[in-house]
């Protein structure tokens, strides 16, 4: 089978009209977008619409807002067109590009950030396997291009800084690290019932982490993205490893170095602190 050419990037130009209720998921790419989508999807209707679990795969459950493609629908009409109440809606955005309504309707809004080691190799086993991504090249030059920004959604360190400052100005954003999940998922979980409002049961929340375990999820063919035909899975599984310092089996000691280096000058903000292992 002959596949399509991969596509390019473009500039996001559009808007989108929020709801009070809407919840907006954001995150860099690859920094646990589905996991904390789909630990928001089982909170809100893992009980009331337990076909849905089964039957609907979760990227149609929580749209990606700003997708473009020509073989499959846009996002803003699949996120326009969700029958849910709450509307659970994931972007990738930088926080400057993120349609206005949703502050102008107040939404609640969860930020789901990675460090930057894993996050880059990540990215790019991803970019690997999806051919909806252009093409990574080797991994020491998709590197440097991670380390510059010149990757689709642009730079890391821009993404992760600009929402930790709106978060201090707008009490509205859940700032969630993904290291944090996978240390105790459990006391994430009840910060970010309380944030949301949520008081499920013991027996709702132990449903909720093991359902979202990473295993579980590797294997469930509705979170898996088994579904989505642009994606080679035998190059890379979409679900590749789920753990924190798989950075070092891909790092050299000079990429680390360097890598180090150009961190120490981009990431100023004390406040604002990743782990790169747990």
């Amino acid at each position: 089978m002959e596949l399509s050419p991969r596509p390019t990037l473009f500039d996001f130009h559009g808007n989108f009209k929020a709801r009070p209720d809407d919840i907006l998921i954001a995150t860099y790419p690859k920094a646990g977008t589905t996991w904390v989508s789909y630990i928001l999807d089982l909170l809100y209707f893992g009980q009331t619409c337990p076909e849905r679990q089964a039957s609907i795969p979760i990227h149609e459950r929580v749209p990606f807002l700003e997708i473009s493609t020509s073989t499959q629908p846009k996002g803003k009409h699949c996120a326009d067109q969700l029958p849910t109440t709450p509307r659970l809606i994931k972007t990738h955005l930088p926080v400057q590009f993120v349609p206005k309504s949703f502050w102008e309707q107040n939404c609640r809004i969860v930020y789901v950030a990675r460090n930057a080691k894993d996050n880059a190799v990540s990215f790019f086993h991803f970019g690997q396997m999806s051919n909806g991504q252009p093409e990574p090249g080797e991994w020491s030059t998709f590197l440097e291009d991670f380390m510059k920004g010149k990757v689709q959604f642009g730079s890391w360190y821009d993404h992760v800084n600009g929402w930790w400052e709106k978060k201090q100005m707008y009490s509205k954003i859940h700032y969630m690290f993904y290291e944090d999940l996978i240390e105790d998922t459990g006391r994430e979980l009840d910060q970010l019932c309380s944030f949301l409002g949520l008081s499920p049961s013991l027996e709702e929340k132990e449903r909720v982490a093991i359902g979202s375990k990473f295993d579980n999820m590797k294997q469930n063919n509705m979170t898996n993205y088994s579904t989505v035909h642009t994606m080679n899975q035998k190059v890379s599984p979409f679900m590749r490893k789920g753990i924190v310092g798989d950075w070092k089996t891909h790092f050299t000691v000079s990429q680390n170095e360097e890598f180090d280096k150009d961190y120490k000058q981009k990431m100023t903000n004390p406040t604002l602190k990743f782990r790169t292992e747990v």
